[in-house]
């Protein structure tokens, strides 16, 4: 049967609650003397295979658009030239 607090008391004892919860006891927290939330453990995460190749053709970036010359503009603010403006 699970421990039921009120929000006062849960408030209170937020941290010690957690703990418990955190060792499977389960927790109902009421509110007007109404059951209003649940603390319970999260199961841990099953860690996840990445799939290599996922992005090909996703976010590519033409090499005529990755390799092409900056205009002078903007070559300029990337070596710091325009840095006296502001």
């Amino acid at each position: 049967m699970p421990a039921t607090v009120n929000v006062h008391e849960a408030k209170t004892q937020f941290s010690k609650l957690l703990e418990r919860a955190h060792a499977g006891e389960e927790i109902i927290v009421a509110k007007a003397g109404k059951p209003y939330a649940r603390l319970v453990k999260l199961e841990d995460p099953k860690p996840v295979r990445r799939q290599p190749g996922g992005w090909p053709g996703l976010a590519a970036i033409p090499d005529e658009v990755w390799f092409a010359p900056l205009p002078d503009d903007e070559l300029d603010a990337w070596e710091g030239k325009y840095s006296n403006i502001l």
